[in-house]
């Protein structure tokens, strides 16, 4: 899977943009808020119909401009997609594979498989749960398309049950409705956690030897899920509930509450572990998603790191670096320095200034 080419107009703080990429190592060079991070987001956005930084379309499209378009060419398996995004100001995205306007964002899932791995991402670990919760989703929604079929209908169900609550303090007859919706949620919600347990089962399979290597066979982890009903089923949990959450108007239990563990040994690396402990966790998590996707799809995906390396030691740049040689691989970082010290292979170098971009020989 590698991406061949990008365009860009009236995106973020680019007029006009045009991007071919070599297949292994491409490196954007450039001081900070030059516009790096941007062509990262804009690609990232083609695969996942999202920005990695949660950000509204109306505040990706240029300032002064009502509408934004990214074209971006991919090739799997011997077969070239075009994917065109036009992102507006006041009205939902439009999507088009190969000039086909698709109906559903959901179509677009899997097309592209992008691992993204940012500066923020090393805080995951001691960052609060929805983090963990928004990591486990972002990969699955690329990996399955029933878990992000289950999500969206889990979700949408979750914020009618919480319109109700609402509702219910000035309308007492709309109780009777509540078992509706509940009825719905349970059957969306196992199906989540089910999913997530099993993904979480096949991380672990992955994640031991990788952060054995990292922390010099001195440290082990494990990943456990935690799930907000404890060993309640969720229909019990939900009636459990039932009259705290009308008190408090929300949804208390569910999969939209659950959280991950990391634990070494028995040290809850959350709560417990020391920030190099921390980072060193996030660093092997980012790593076994690169596998499990390899392992997934039987290709491989592709790298996005946004100046992830000034963020690590010698000895995480190093082996980093080592596991994705045969990736292909954008990166941002502020100068080429560091990959020439470590001898790593660069195929293709862009200088970012201001907005634009130059290809380097």
């Amino acid at each position: 899977m590698k991406i061949k080419s990008l365009k860009l107009k009236n995106f973020r703080n680019y007029d006009l943009l045009k991007l071919e990429f070599d297949d292994a190592t491409n490196i954007f060079y450039g001081d900070n808020a030059q516009g790096k991070t941007n062509i990262l987001e804009s690609i990232y956005l083609s695969g996942t119909t999202k920005s990695h930084r949660g950000t509204k379309d109306r505040d990706l499209v240029q300032f002064g401009e009502e509408e934004s378009h990214i074209e971006t060419v991919v090739e799997k398996n011997g077969i070239t997609y075009q994917i065109d995004m036009h992102l507006k100001k006041n009205s939902p995205k439009g999507i088009a594979i190969n000039k086909i306007p698709i109906r559903k964002a959901s179509e677009l899932f899997g097309i592209i498989n992008i691992v993204f791995f940012s500066p923020e991402d090393l805080n995951i670990i001691k960052n609060g749960p929805s983090e963990r919760r928004r990591f486990i989703d972002l990969e699955l929604s690329q990996l399955d398309k029933v878990y992000l079929n289950n999500l969206s209908n889990y979700n949408r169900i979750v914020n009618q049950r919480n319109h109700l609550l609402k509702d219910i303090t000035q309308q007492r007859k709309l109780m009777e409705t509540l078992d509706v919706w509940e009825i719905q949620l349970i059957q969306y919600g196992n199906k989540i956690i089910e999913r997530r347990k099993q993904f979480v089962k096949e991380i672990n399979k992955i994640i031991s030897n990788i952060h054995k290597k990292l922390t010099g066979q001195r440290e082990d982890i494990t990943l456990i899920y935690e799930p907000s009903i404890g060993n309640l089923t969720l229909e019990q949990a939900l009636a459990k509930n039932r009259e705290r959450d009308m008190k408090i108007k929300s949804t208390s239990v569910g999969p939209h509450r659950d959280d991950i563990c990391f634990m070494a040994g028995n040290l809850d690396i959350r709560r417990f572990g020391s920030q190099g402990q921390q980072r060193t966790a996030a660093l092997s998590l980012k790593l076994s998603e690169i596998e499990l996707v390899r392992q997934s799809i039987h290709d491989t995906p592709v790298l996005l790191l946004d100046d992830v390396l000034s963020e690590l030691d010698k000895h995480r740049q190093n082996y980093l670096l080592d596991s994705i040689h045969d990736i292909q691989t954008l990166i941002t970082c502020t100068g080429v320095d560091e990959f020439v010290n470590h001898r790593f292979s660069i195929n293709k170098v862009f200088h970012v200034q201001d907005g634009q971009v130059a290809k380097e020989n």
